[in-house]
């Protein structure tokens, strides 16, 4: 598993990927982390695709890490006697919490929270924004509403109020089921959705603890707008293009994006792009054009990884979506102007000991021909603040820790080996040189950087660097 690229993939599991050699043959095609969608699927299906990956890691000896997806509050209308109704433009519509089915004057709204945050003038978007209503009026149980677009609106079709902020966990009863089983399960990654402030992200902390590291989806104006508090609370972000661009104009979306990989590289946080990166190699085994040209920016403006969605859970090309995404990532990192693009985009260092020496071993690597950064890191700690870097060579980190490892996949241009014989500088040195042979990575004669903490076993103690030659 020599690796061949530095911007990770995550891709979704579902029925498209059927067996342990399905996930194998993504790994060598280039997944580097894998994400259960608990929006679908049981506990059951969600175990046994658990066991498949950890399965290919063995074999492969190979860290992979598992990322599960909550499914967060799910905001819906209630049933119409007929199933549907057609609204249009301009005539009066009423949302109430009366549960009677609806129809063409009226539907149930099972979310007292939505009415009591909702004022004059807002706007409501429903079935994912292809309908728009505006309050008019706004009561203790109901708000009356003008249709500004109208259309078909069948029963439980979703709501979103772009515009307020609700008094509502991102943690529902079903998310705490799942999140308890997913701990116990042991994924890596906990993705959790409708992060409307910071105080959810402390919400979620409490629970998950350090079973696992917890990524906040972007997804809401009101987490937009609060970015930078959200980030810092957080172990990484994942930029969800999907609801995202349904709550805000989607002429927006590409410099919310921008700007929440630029607020992520300077707090060295990992930052993944994801939702309809190659959507249409659902049905086709070729992208569109758009589409490769939107994996490319994610690349090239400095993202840590990007995902795959339907196109590998439920699509009829999984296979050929990542070795797609594989190739757009990799012509773009060997472009002409990849590197330099990272180079003035790289964020100020801070006045601490593992920033300098990640400085350090950057500039080095400008100035000789360096082959590998090697890190030694019990946390990953100093291996994340490396990857911020964004150095010309790649990272390779030697942990004892597994965890450490598994975490670490989702950072950009880390490679992960689990090593626990590492005791002293000596060791660290000639133990980093026979795994970045054996790895792939560097061959006789080529320059490795390697960079380790003493004394040993210390978390944030990095504080070395030597330079060495693979003779």
């Amino acid at each position: 598993m020599t690796p061949d690229k530095k911007v990770k993939i995550l891709a979704t599991l579902g029925p498209a990927v059927d067996g342990i050699d399905d996930i194998r043959e993504l790994v060598e095609a280039g997944v580097n982390i894998f994400r259960l969608n608990f929006s679908h699927g049981d506990h059951a299906d969600h175990a046994k695709r658990y066991q498949w990956i950890r399965e290919v890691e063995r074999q492969l000896n190979y860290p992979l890490g598992i990322l599960m997806d909550l499914q967060g509050p799910k905001l819906r209308v209630g049933k119409f006697a007929d199933g549907n109704v057609q609204l249009h433009r301009g005539q009066a519509f009423r949302l109430d919490l009366d549960t009677t089915a609806g129809d063409e004057r009226r539907v149930n709204l099972p979310h007292p929270e939505i009415i009591a945050a909702l004022e004059a003038g807002m706007d409501l978007l429903l079935d994912d924004g292809k309908l728009r209503l505006r309050v008019v009026t706004k009561y203790n149980d109901a708000i009356d509403t003008t249709v500004l677009n109208g259309g078909e609106l069948s029963d439980r079709k979703g709501v979103n109020v772009p515009q307020a902020v609700l008094d509502l966990s991102p943690l529902t009863a079903k998310d705490r089921r799942d999140l308890s089983f997913g701990l116990e399960l042991g994924v890596d990654w906990v993705a959790l959705s409708f992060v409307q402030r910071p105080q959810d992200i402390v919400e979620a902390r409490a629970l998950i603890g350090d079973k696992a590291f917890l990524m906040a989806k972007i997804e809401k104006p009101s987490a937009v707008e609060q970015l930078r508090e959200i980030a810092e609370l957080s172990d990484a972000i994942m930029v969800a293009r999907g609801d995202l661009g349904v709550e805000v104009p989607a002429e927006s979306v590409p410099q919310i994006q921008k700007n929440i990989i630029t607020t992520c590289r300077a707090l060295g946080k990992p930052v993944v792009v994801a939702t309809q990166m190659l959507e249409s190699m659902r049905f086709s085994p070729a992208p569109t054009r758009a589409e490769v040209t939107d994996v490319a920016n994610a690349v090239a403006e400095g993202a840590d990884a990007v995902m795959l969605s339907a196109e590998t859970a439920s699509g009829e090309y999984p296979l050929e979506a990542v070795q797609m995404m594989s190739k757009i990532i990799r012509q773009v990192e060997n472009g002409p102007d990849y590197q330099t693009q990272l180079d003035v985009s790289r964020p100020k260092a801070e006045a601490t000991v593992s920033d300098a020496i990640s400085c350090a071993i950057r500039r080095i690597s400008n100035v000789l021909p360096v082959a590998v950064l090697v890190n030694y890191s019990e946390s990953g700690a100093s291996t994340l603040r490396a990857s911020r870097e964004r150095p010309k060579a790649p990272i390779l980190n030697l942990t004892p820790n597994l965890q450490t490892a598994r975490r670490l996949s989702v950072a950009w241009g880390i490679h992960s080996v689990v090593n626990d014989r590492l005791r002293q500088v000596d060791e660290v040195c000639s133990t980093a040189l026979e795994i970045a042979q054996a790895q792939g990575m560097a061959e006789r004669g080529d320059t490795l950087l390697i960079t380790a903490g003493v004394p040993f076993g210390q978390p944030g103690s990095t504080n070395s660097l030597r330079i060495e030659t693979l003779i």
